[in-house]
Parts: structure tokens; C-alpha cells; sequence
């Protein structure tokens, strides 16, 4: 052991450092991207290999204690207090086979490292926006990709997991296992994922980036996006995120302080096409910025240019069977310029190959959703659910079949039963239940959008 933590786990094998609190390092450790809820627990593993997941789930099991696991902690859901947390980041073994395209990856990988990887055999991962989100945990929520119209949920892809479950094993799932569809789309209740195997796709470049419209024609480039969407091929996936800029020097300077519409565009294919594409949305007006170009995919993560620096934040979504010009309007009334919301909206198209229902049956419903509306708001450190993310949900009611709990941040007292049902449909949250009940009956996983194991 590297510290006085060993005096409470009887596990001498462990490879990586173990933490109290107080002690020098636990706070490093136990810091996430999401700084509005921090874990808390009574113990602290920081793993360096599956063994060190496996004797610390024993551990914890024994000693009648929850789990709580984290890798990068961007989305971090129910914070732990007490308990055992396993930290995953210092598993980061890739290992790419290009004739076979496949990669298996250690649970602490991140996405960019798994893009630079797979880019050098000519492929790559169906990644988020986000180079510094975790691969694992995102696909333990399905994973909506930049090119996720085109390829489905990013899960679909995953050919194997290494899964250490309640009773201490180390279980490996292949497609047709019980556990395997389950445990993706469930965002760790069944278990502590150590490596898992995906499928890579032949994807070097693509065509994206933003367009940015300012404040008077937001409504109108929102419309015009609204109708457009309808039209294009699967081979391109679109978003629109509407906030306002904070006046601050870190924004550019003719971005600060500005109630925008910003368009992300990533599109898997010619870049002659793609501009002819997307005329319409040129054709709203003036720009604010307009950076559409063709990229290598290495650098993909600019089309969202999400946040690279830790901060505090909450979200919730809904899920709509449609967008509808009357849905827009009653997103503006309550979220656009001088409303009483103050949050960022994100709008993703969904549909294509989303709607699919892949071989492996994985724990993703609603797939009837032709969009997603993201509400993510700024709280201040442990604050509770902000009274803004309720008020969009209330006016996007009429148009919701169901919400993605892979976008629901933050905010834990919020992380009920009801909410975890209402990402599922009926007969696949029983389904769930009666394997958490198998495989996790006294619910040690359970610092997360809960399942309740079954009677």
C-alpha cells in the first residue's frame, strides 16, 4: 500500500494508491470535470488493472458498502457519501487491431486519445463532442456521436466487455450474453466496466463546424434548421445550441455578452456536397462565424468546441416525437432572448440509423424520438436541481415520449425511480429490474440513475 488507507481494506494485492479523507491526495483524486457535485467517500481506489477493480467491488461487498465509480467525472449523476470509489483513470491501455477494426480499451481511456489511436490505422471511434469524456462511461449511456444518424448509437458498436459484477467476478460479455445488452444503456448498474472491445468504422474526414447567428435571426435560422432537417441525408448529423455568451475575455470578443444560435454540422462525406447541403442555412443571413470546412477527424472535436475545463453544471432533456413550429415557440417563450430561463438549450437531431434497434438489443428505448432537447444549466457547488431545467421540461410536455438518462447531470436528489423508468420503456425497465436483482440484489451500484432490483 502507498498510504494509511491499507489499515482499513485486507487486499495487500492492490497495485494502484488507496485514499482516506484527509489524506494527501484523496482530493486530487476524487475531482472530476464536474465540479457542482463531488463523490465524498469513505474510500478511495485508484485502480491500475482489473484486479484492483475486482478486490475493491469484494471489499465493498463485503463490508456492506456502496460503489461508486468515476474515470474522467463528466457525468457524474449521484455523489457518493461514504462508500468505496473506484477511480478507473489510470486504466489506459489501447490496443487497435486494423484488420479485424476493433479496439480494446482500459476503463479510463478517454475519447481524444482513442480518435489520435484509431486515426493512425486510417479509423475511428464513434466519439462524442467531447475530447476529454471517458470512452467507457459513454458508452455505458449509449452514446450519441457526431455521426450518430449515419451509425446509430455508439454502444451498438461495442464487441465485448470486461465486467467486474456485486459478487466479485470478472465476468466477459460478448452480444447474446444477458448482461451484455444490459449493461449498456444503464450507465453502470450492473457492475464496474474494467475494458471493453468496439467496432471502428473507416471514417479519416469529415465536413463540419459551426454557423453562428446573432440574436435577430435566431428565430428565423431556427425555423429555417427545423424545416432543413427533414431533408438532409443520415450521412449528416446536425445540433443547434442557443445561449447567451457570457461577457467575459476567454469568449471571443465579438461573441461576448450575444444571445446566439449556434449550428454544429458534422457531415461524413464530400465537401462539395456539403456545402450544397447546407446553402439554406447560409442563406439565413450574416454570420457570426461560419467555420464549415473539410477536416481530418482528428480535430472533429472543434465542430462542438465543448468546455475543456472543469466546471460546475445540471441537465435534463426530452425526448420529442417531433419539432414542430409550435414546439419552437414554446421554447423561445420560456428559454429565448429575455426570458425568464437563463441556460444553454441543445437541440441534436436524432433519427436515422438512432431509430434502429441493433442484433444486440442493448437498453436504449424511445427510439421513435426525432429530437433531444438538452437544458444545461450553471449551479453554484451542491446547489439543488435549478427551477430552470423543470420549467423547459413543463413546455416541451406536449412533445416528450420520454427523456435519455445518459443527459441528465448533476443534481442527485432529483435521482429517483420515476426518473430512472422514464428512460425506459415499461417491459425494459422490468427486464432490468429482474437482473439487478439477479446480479446486484442488495443494489451496491447504486450511485447512478438508479434501477431498484425487483422483488
Amino acid at each position: 500500500m502507498e498510504n494509511n488507507a491499507s489499515r482499513i481494506i485486507d487486499i495487500d494485492t492492490i497495485a494502484g494508491p488507496v485514499f482516506l479523507p484527509g489524506e494527501m491526495g484523496y482530493d486530487e483524486e476524487i475531482a472530476g470535470f464536474q465540479t457542482a457535485y463531488t463523490h465524498r467517500p469513505a474510500l478511495v481506489v485508484a485502480a491500475r488493472h482489473a484486479e484492483d477493480v475486482r478486490s475493491a467491488v469484494e471489499y465493498a461487498a463485503r463490508q456492506g458498502l456502496s460503489v461508486a465509480v468515476q474515470a474522467t467525472g463528466h457525468g457524474l449523476s449521484v455523489a457518493a457519501e461514504g462508500g468505496v470509489l473506484i477511480s478507473t483513470r489510470r486504466i489506459t491501455d489501447i490496443e487497435i487491431d486494423p484488420d479485424a477494426r476493433t479496439a480494446r480499451i482500459g476503463a479510463g481511456v478517454r475519447a481524444g486519445a482513442l480518435v489520435e489511436a484509431a486515426a493512425a490505422h486510417g479509423l475511428a471511434p464513434l466519439n462524442g463532442s467531447s475530447p476529454s469524456v471517458g470512452v467507457v462511461g459513454y458508452l455505458l449511456g449509449g452514446g450519441v456521436s457526431l455521426l450518430a444518424r449515419q451509425f446509430g448509437y455508439a454502444a451498438e458498436y461495442v464487441r465485448a466487455i470486461e465486467l467486474v459484477t456485486a459478487d466479485g467476478r470478472v465476468r466477459r460479455l460478448a452480444p447474446g450474453d444477458e448482461l451484455f445488452g444490459a449493461t449498456l444503456g444503464t450507465g453502470g448498474n450492473f457492475g464496474v466496466v474494467t475494458a471493453l472491445e468496439l467496432e471502428l468504422v473507416p471514417v479519416t474526414a469529415v465536413y463540419g463546424g459551426q454557423l453562428i447567428f446573432d440574436t435577430p435571426l435566431v428565430q428565423r435560422a431556427l425555423e429555417i434548421w427545423r424545416q432543413w432537417s427533414a431533408t438532409v441525408p443520415d450521412e449528416l448529423t446536425s445540433a443547434v445550441a442557443i445561449m447567451e455568451f457570457p461577457d467575459i475575455p476567454q469568449v471571443p470578443a465579438q461573441l461576448r455578452g450575444r444571445y446566439v444560435a449556434s449550428f454544429r454540422i458534422a457531415f461524413n462525406g464530400a465537401t462539395e456536397e456539403g456545402e450544397r447541403l447546407v446553402a439554406p442555412l447560409r442563406a439565413v443571413g450574416g454570420r457570426l462565424k461560419d467555420d464549415l470546412r473539410e477536416m481530418p477527424y482528428t480535430e472533429s472535436h472543434t465542430i462542438h468546441s465543448d468546455p475543456d475545463f472543469p466546471h460546475a453544471y445540471a441537465a435534463t432533456n426530452a425526448m420529442l416525437r417531433e419539432l414542430s413550429a409550435d414546439t419552437l415557440a414554446a421554447l423561445l417563450k420560456v428559454a429565448g432572448p429575455g426570458a425568464p430561463v437563463q441556460a444553454v438549450l441543445d437541440i441534436r437531431q436524432l433519427g436515422g440509423a438512432l431509430s434502429k434497434r441493433g442484433a444486440a438489443d442493448i437498453a436504449l428505448d424511445h427510439r421513435d424520438a426525432k429530437f433531444v432537447v438538452r437544458v444545461i444549466a450553471m449551479p453554484e457547488s451542491g446547489a439543488a436541481v435549478p427551477a430552470d431545467l423543470a420549467m423547459v421540461r413543463e413546455a416541451l410536455a406536449p412533445w416528450t415520449i420520454g427523456h435519455s438518462l445518459n443527459f441528465i447531470y448533476g443534481a442527485g436528489a432529483a435521482a429517483d425511480e420515476a426518473q430512472t423508468r422514464a428512460g425506459y420503456a415499461a417491459d425494459t425497465y422490468a427486464r432490468l429490474a429482474a437482473l439487478k436483482a439477479k446480479y446486484d440484489s442488495r443494489n451496491i451500484f447504486r450511485l447512478n440513475r438508479n434501477i431498484v432490483p425487483a422483488n
